[in-house]
């Protein structure tokens, strides 16, 4: 082994001092959608909710009696900051009888029957 070798300064190596990252090339993850069930017994339990919501890939049915129940004006508090912050994630907020709401992400389409066809029928004629 002569001198210039052991200090480097020998034989170049082909293998180079970096490695080449390609950014635009991303891993295939599959998305899932996620229906998730939840129970709003207090005001403090819409944040919890708004974190799962805020990830973007769950549907949150929400159960909304044991609140009904012990307060009522509670209750609007919870859904009005539910509906809030779902609407500008620009997500679906709608009720499912008297106990029962969900909330969807934005590309989720929540149907509400004949009463928004309605609608839609009487924006296109005008």
């Amino acid at each position: 082994m002569s001198f210039k070798n052991w200090f480097g300064g020998g034989e170049k190596s082909e293998s180079p001092d970096y490695i080449e990252v390609d950014v635009g090339k991303e891993v295939a993850r599959k998305v899932k959608v996620v229906v998730r069930p939840f129970v709003l017994k207090s005001f403090d339990d819409v944040n919890r909710i708004l974190e799962v919501m805020r990830e973007g890939y769950t549907v949150a049915l929400i159960d909304i009696k044991p609140l009904k129940q012990k307060d009522i004006i509670e209750l609007k508090r919870s859904i009005s900051k539910l509906k809030k912050t779902i609407d500008a994630l620009e997500g679906n907020v709608a009720g499912f009888g008297e106990n029962t709401i969900v909330a969807t992400p934005s590309f989720v389409e929540v149907y509400r029957g004949e009463k928004l066809e309605k609608l839609e029928k009487a924006e296109t004629t005008a």
